[in-house]
């Protein structure tokens, strides 16, 4: 997950740079075809290549709605949000994570961690900064980004394991350069592309096949709620990056906000550990005590 996230936030460094010359729908064309050729590649040489009617599971397909759906959201966003504030945001995301694990997949979350959430969510708020003017669209644009990130990532727990890793991250990097073209007459057309501009994209192609890989390894794999608070790692990259490369630098109240964020997503991933380890003693107990508590 932290590998995942650095790539991922490299990756939104490169394109937010590259947008200043082209729009987003082409910048995602681009970047997709790129980066689905290097996937069906490298899944072409690992045999790894499965037919459509197998991969394309509901779960496959809800999952690459999720990823579309987010990205188009926070790529618009980019271009008008520093690096920093959106990855800001973007904390709130384990939280949404394990919310929606609780809802929908039935997973046991306790009242410590329902006010952990609450207050996560408190947090966003504080790094949102609400007015009476309203808030800027673009950001909201980033919480439609966290809403449809976290039905990715819940969706990718029940992907069936007989469906290769790289095998979704060409599907989904399909799905994103398609909702690219449907953007680029939208936004502005086709702007012809500098040699850097395409050596740049080909890197956040890279960055992009990475970080698929290994978040699809991250959530299949790991327990979604010990692995969820590693994302907290691309705040980090996001400061330093947006400062080196943008000038941005975070102010005090998104700052307070992503320490409420990170410490209530910390909250629930200690909880949960300590709900791990009281679920085999009390079933335990319960295995070897009588009925008279004998």
């Amino acid at each position: 997950m932290a590998i995942g996230m650095a790539s991922f936030t490299f990756n939104d460094a490169t394109v937010k740079f590259v947008a200043e010359d082209m729009n987003m729908g082409q910048v995602m064309l681009v970047r997709s075809v790129i980066s689905t050729v290097l996937i069906l590649a490298l899944a072409w040489h690992k045999g790894m290549l499965v037919p459509l009617r197998e991969a394309l599971h509901k779960m496959t397909v809800l999952r690459i709605i999720g990823e579309v759906v987010g990205t188009v959201t926070f790529l618009v966003a980019l271009v008008h949000v520093p690096l920093a504030l959106t990855s800001a945001i973007l904390q709130a995301l384990p939280l949404v994570v394990t919310l929606g694990a609780a809802l929908f997949f039935g997973e046991p979350v306790g009242w410590r961690r329902w006010i952990a959430i609450i207050v996560g969510f408190l947090g966003v708020l504080i790094i949102v900064r609400p007015s009476h003017d309203g808030v800027s669209p673009y950001v909201l644009l980033i919480v439609v980004t966290v809403i449809f990130a976290s039905v990715r990532d819940l969706a990718t727990r029940k992907v069936p394991k007989t469906i290769p890793v790289l095998m979704i991250s060409a599907l989904t990097s399909i799905g994103v350069g398609i909702a690219g073209i449907g953007m680029i007459g939208p936004l502005g057309g086709w702007t012809p592309m500098s040699l850097t501009n395409t050596l740049l994209l080909t890197l956040a192609a890279c960055c992009i096949m990475v970080a698929y890989h290994f978040i699809i390894l991250a959530m299949r794999e790991g327990e979604i709620a010990f692995v969820a608070p590693f994302r907290y790692t691309s705040l980090i990259w996001a400061i330093v990056l947006g400062f080196l490369f943008f000038g941005d630098l975070p102010d005090v109240p998104m700052i307070v906000g992503s320490v409420i964020v990170i410490g209530s997503g910390l909250y629930t991933l200690y909880r949960e550990r300590i709900v791990g380890r009281l679920k085999p003693v009390a079933t335990t107990t319960a295995a070897t005590t009588s009925p008279d508590g004998v």
